[in-house]
């Protein structure tokens, strides 16, 4: 397969994404390999360390093939559609709880899928270089692949700025988000890689591997987009994604030129994604578990890329790119909120996905 590469160097397991032209976006081939691989070396005591990096300087990956979701979701393909989620997710999750030490390599672009991909692993080693975004908005759908489980470990404001406004952030705000631990400078990479697999043969690797990557660490600055949410706080603590809006408009028109930006960035995305978004992420911060989010991302996922809103926002931005999108509804305030709940509380009365049957899927 040409999109992905998975090896064993020593006694470490790689998982190198090799679609460089589309920034590693991932399809779902690819997303079965890094399933198969990690559930293969799960069992197999020569594999200690499992590395996961991304092919070419663009970055490790932009995040998931949304341009064929949509394809199949136009065509219908209701099952397909689902079957993609569900194992991205499952991808996730067993990266999130995987019993032994994965090492994620977050440089250049990290958004989406490519969050997913390496934020939930043990180890998240980015560089000053490293850009980080989940920009499901912009094309009418949500915040998933379990990011959320990541997110309620930091403060709310943190997080729903980060997510409602789709904004890209660098490496400071990422370790302050939780996303990534350390910044190394970007000629470091490719020595690291070399101890990272070194590191996988010691008699603890985790001890190995935390002492390498403290040793190649560098100051990251400073956190600037998180102590922005941290100054509003009580705008971003509201009940309602319209009211975050009006908020932000209000300290914005009195001449806050951050609450400003962000509400700018926030009247970009769909309104419906807004609401789904707060959503999603207030209700992770009740399940604080990663499979249980997940689970609730797939029901999300089923709902969301099937509307038309993800149909339209992902030809404004990737298949016509005229960045113009013709939201349904048009505004936030006429959003059916209850639908979106009863969406997530179908969910919580439903049984869970075994990992048996997602296994044989």
């Amino acid at each position: 397969m040409n999109d992905i590469s998975i090896s064993v160097e020593g006694a470490c397991g790689v998982i190198r994404l090799t679609r460089p032209k589309a920034i590693n976006a991932l399809s779902p081939d690819m997303i079965a390999a890094v399933r198969d691989a990690l559930y293969r070396w799960e069992d197999e005591r020569a594999v200690a360390v499992v590395l996961i990096e991304g092919e070419g300087e663009r970055g490790l990956c932009a995040g998931g093939d949304v341009r064929l979701t949509r394809e199949l979701a136009l065509a219908g393909e209701t099952r397909r559609v689902r079957a993609f989620f569900a194992d991205e997710y499952d991808m996730n999750g067993l990266i999130a709880t995987y019993p032994k030490p994965i090492v994620a390599v977050q440089h250049g672009i990290v958004m989406g899928g490519g969050i997913g991909i390496s934020s939930h692993a043990r180890y998240r080693i980015a560089t000053p270089s490293s850009r980080f975004a989940m920009p499901e908005g912009a094309i009418g759908f949500f915040c998933d692949i379990g990011v959320n489980a990541i997110l309620y470990k930091t403060s709310e404001a943190r997080a729903l700025a980060f997510l409602l406004s789709g904004q890209t952030v660098g490496v400071a705000d990422a370790i302050a988000l939780g996303l990534a631990d350390a910044a190394v400078p970007e000629d470091a990479l490719a020595g690291l890689r070399g101890r990272v697999i070194e590191a996988a043969q010691a008699g603890d690797p985790d001890t190995a591997l935390t002492a390498l990557i403290q040793s190649a660490s560098i100051d990251p600055g400073e956190a600037t987009f998180c102590a922005l949410a941290d100054s509003l706080a009580p705008q971003l603590a509201a009940a309602t994604a319209g009211a975050i809006l009006e908020g932000l408009l209000d300290l914005a028109e009195e001449g806050d030129p951050g609450a400003a930006a962000l509400h700018a960035a926030m009247v970009r995305q769909c309104p419906t994604s807004l609401a789904a978004i707060l959503l999603s992420h207030r209700t992770a911060r009740q399940r604080r578990d990663v499979r249980a989010i997940l689970e609730d991302d797939l029901a999300l996922a089923g709902f969301m890329a099937l509307r038309g809103d993800f149909a339209e926002g992902v030809r404004a931005v990737l298949v016509d790119k005229d960045r113009a999108p013709k939201w349904s509804p048009a505004r936030v305030d006429g959003v059916d909120v209850a639908e979106l709940e009863a969406v997530l509380g179908a969910q919580a009365g439903a049984d869970p996905v075994s990992r048996a049957m997602v296994r044989t899927s």
